[in-house]
């Protein structure tokens, strides 16, 4: 799973499919009800995780 910003969604669905050749599944953080996670890519806080 990786978990990313808005700006930073493409890429890390490019990873996904490049390592698990799959669709990968897209799920929308729930900022209220989780803990803040920070973005993979450049650490700004996660909007999106990316999994397979």
């Amino acid at each position: 799973m990786i978990y990313c910003c808005k700006e930073h969604v493409e890429l890390a669905l490019d990873i996904i499919v490049d390592e698990h050749e799959t669709a990968p599944i897209l799920e929308e953080l729930e900022t209220a009800s989780e803990l803040p996670t920070p973005c993979e890519f450049c650490k700004n806080a996660a909007e999106y995780m990316v999994g397979n």
